[in-house]
């Protein structure tokens, strides 16, 4: 795994990096809040380890940066601050464990993989691409701030649309999906559905970003 480092205590810091190093990990350690958040913007790690208090910016605040510019990464908080309120607000902030200090590598390395387990077998519970937010919990699809009412056979097109944005789907692929592996049924019916669908994305937002391909089928444009 490649792992990012946030400690600004040298013995810990050393301790822990050399610790990662014997168990075959990559680790990037800095020793300020800074330092730690332009590391997580410029390179992709599996899981960041952040103390709570860092000189230039405090750990808070970096967890709070990181999870506001849309970045995702397991974020553990490692720090001495064992209060209630500091774990709440460390998971309040985005944080996906608590590890309070003293610790044992062993027990570090657990919390690693039991996050890491969690965040690849827990999908996505939204759909972003062309301007557009689909929540699969709830069913709701958004425009910036507006939502887009659609019927059940829309939302689902426009789905398998935003999974595959930017490449072209046939119309009886679309009509497989919708119905039945063994469509024999015309294709000409999901043209109704796609224009209905561009209509309401044109009236809600201005723009529709499915495009036709001639002789091929539909493609949602991402950009």
């Amino acid at each position: 795994m490649k792992i990012l480092l946030v400690e600004d205590d040298l013995a810990i810091g050393k301790t822990v990096k050399k610790a990662f190093a014997e168990n075959l990990d990559e680790c990037i350690w800095e020793k300020d809040g800074q330092a730690g958040f332009d590391q997580s913007k410029t390179h992709q790690f599996d899981v960041i380890i952040l103390d709570l208090m860092l000189p230039v910016i405090s750990g808070l605040e970096v967890l709070k940066f990181i999870r506001h510019s849309g970045d995702k990464t397991p974020v553990i908080l490692l720090t001495a601050l064992g209060s209630v309120e500091e774990k709440v607000a460390g998971l309040k902030a985005g944080a996906d464990d608590y590890v309070v200090k003293p610790f044992a590598f062993p027990e570090l390395l657990a919390r690693i993989d039991a996050i890491c387990r969690r965040a690849i077998l827990k999908p996505s519970p939204t759909l972003e691409a062309g301007g557009l937010v689909l929540d699969l919990t709830t069913r709701r699809v958004l425009a910036g701030k507006t939502e887009i009412i659609l019927s059940p056979t829309e939302f689902s097109i426009l789905e398998l649309l935003i999974r595959n944005s930017g490449q072209v789907l046939p119309k009886r692929m679309l009509c497989e999906h919708l119905w039945e592996s063994d469509w024999e049924g015309t294709t000409n019916v999901i043209e109704v559905h796609i224009n209905r669908l561009r209509n309401k994305l044109k009236k809600c937002s201005g723009i529709s970003p499915i495009e036709t391909v001639r002789g091929r089928g539909y493609v949602l444009i991402s950009n």
